[in-house]
Order: C-alpha cells, then sequence, then structure tokens
C-alpha cells in the first residue's frame, strides 16, 4: 500500500493505492473515512484491482478548508485527484453519501468514469423516509456514532474541530436539494445501485434510480440495514459487475 497527500482544489487530498490491475475509486460515507466504511472489502477487491481510496474533504486524514460539504464538489475534488494520478477512466464505487458523489461522477465526469457502484445513493430527499430529515433536524454531535467519533479524533489532522465537522455533516443533508431525473438518465457508465432491504433508502427508490438509469443494474441485500451493509459487502455481487466489459443488460 502506497499513501500520499495531493494538491488539489485546495486540499491536501490524502489517498491510498493498493494493489496493481483496473482503476477503481473508493468513495467513502459521510462522516466516516477509508477503514471505516470499506476496511472489510477493500483487501479484497485490492486482489484484482489498483484500488484508489481517499479521504474528502475534512474527513479523516483530509484537513477541511472554508467550504461547505456536497456532493457536487466532493465529484469535483475526486475527479481532480483522478487527474493529478493520471488514472482515468476508472471504476467508482461509493457508499451513502459516498454513493451521491459517484451519481455526480457520472453526472459531471462522465469521460473518468467506466463503471460505478453506487450503494445506498440517493438524488431526492424522498429517498429517505420522513423520519431520517426529522432526525437530521435534530442531530447533535452525542447522536453521531461513536465509530465516527473515534475515527475523526483518531486520524484527523484537527481533532479539536469535531463539532464543526459534524454540523457540517449534517448541514450537506439538510441542504440537499433533488436533482432532475434528467440528470440520472444522463448516466452513460453501467451503474449497479445497491442497497440493504432494511437501509435508510426506501427501496422503491433505488428501484427508481435503477429505472432511470440508461445501463442500470440492480442488487438488494436481505436482512441488511445501512449500517449493516458495510460489514456485508457482498464482494462476488461487486466484483462481477466490475468485471464486465461493455454495457450493462
Amino acid at each position: 500500500m502506497a499513501a500520499d497527500y495531493a494538491a488539489v482544489n485546495g486540499l491536501r487530498i490524502y489517498s491510498e493505492v493498493h494493489g496493481a490491475g483496473r482503476p477503481l475509486l473508493l468513495l467513502h460515507g459521510g462522516g466516516s473515512t477509508i477503514e471505516t466504511t470499506f476496511g472489510h472489502i477493500l483487501p479484497a477487491l485490492a486482489r484484482q484491482r489498483q484500488v484508489i481510496a481517499f479521504e474528502q474533504q475534512g474527513h479523516g486524514h483530509t484537513a477541511d478548508l472554508d467550504r461547505p460539504f456536497a456532493f457536487e464538489s466532493s465529484a469535483d475534488d475526486a475527479a481532480a485527484l483522478l487527474r493529478h494520478l493520471e488514472v482515468g477512466p476508472a471504476d467508482v464505487f461509493g457508499y451513502s453519501n459516498g454513493g451521491s458523489i459517484a451519481l455526480q461522477m457520472g453526472i459531471r465526469h462522465p469521460k473518468l468514469v467506466r463503471r460505478l457502484v453506487a450503494a445506498s445513493a440517493i438524488f431526492r430527499r424522498d429517498g429517505m423516509e420522513p423520519d431520517f430529515w426529522e432526525s437530521m433536524r435534530h442531530a447533535t454531535l452525542d447522536s453521531m456514532p461513536a465509530e465516527l467519533k473515534d475515527a475523526y479524533r483518531r486520524t484527523s489532522p484537527h481533532p479539536e474541530r469535531l463539532q464543526s465537522f459534524h454540523d457540517k455533516s449534517v448541514r450537506r443533508m439538510l441542504d440537499f436539494q433533488d436533482w432532475p431525473a434528467e440528470a440520472i438518465r444522463s448516466i452513460a457508465a453501467p451503474t449497479l445501485v445497491l442497497i440493504g432491504d432494511r437501509d435508510v433508502v426506501r427501496p422503491e427508490h433505488a428501484v427508481e434510480t435503477f429505472r432511470l438509469l440508461p445501463h442500470g443494474q440492480l442488487a438488494i441485500l436481505p436482512g441488511t440495514d445501512h449500517m449493516a451493509l458495510v460489514q456485508r459487502w457482498d464482494a462476488g455481487t461487486i466484483g462481477a459487475f466490475l468485471d464486465q466489459e461493455g454495457p450493462a443488460r
């Protein structure tokens, strides 16, 4: 594994490269890190691929800057990192907020994307139940999962900024506005839509996303909620999708 920092878009982005082969970019979840999102599956993915994992603005080892968290800017940061590394087109695998960032990469940077895996991703607010948005409106640092707080304190260059990190993460969700269906239809890359059947993302939303995509596939893992998904990644399904050539049927 090789770890380094890249100066892109005003950030010093922390990234790791594992393995060799066709490039695969990993986009971790909101409030998370490489390890907490992909620790269980990264070794399996790296056996046959060059896995590029990085930590987004203000997350993990990557210091924050005076800019809100947003899916669109995170997609631009990811694209800038690929260009900095002179990698592309790459496969892209994102989870939760990272899944929505993956969709934005397909929309905003199509020439850099070969295939997409969008796990627990949304493109409209009604992709999640009203209870989720209510919890966001009342979110506090005490309600932030302990494993995410611990990961931030362990990896961040500014662990004293945890409160700011929490608040910006919540604000990204509260400020989220629906994307038009035409934007999803514009994604030319074959895309696997993946959720758990007990996810915070509604199954109906995953199906709608799948139907809008020109080259979509759909996988719903049984007996799996949002947090359990990262412990139960189906490496066989994901690997088989990424190994395909040409458009998804």
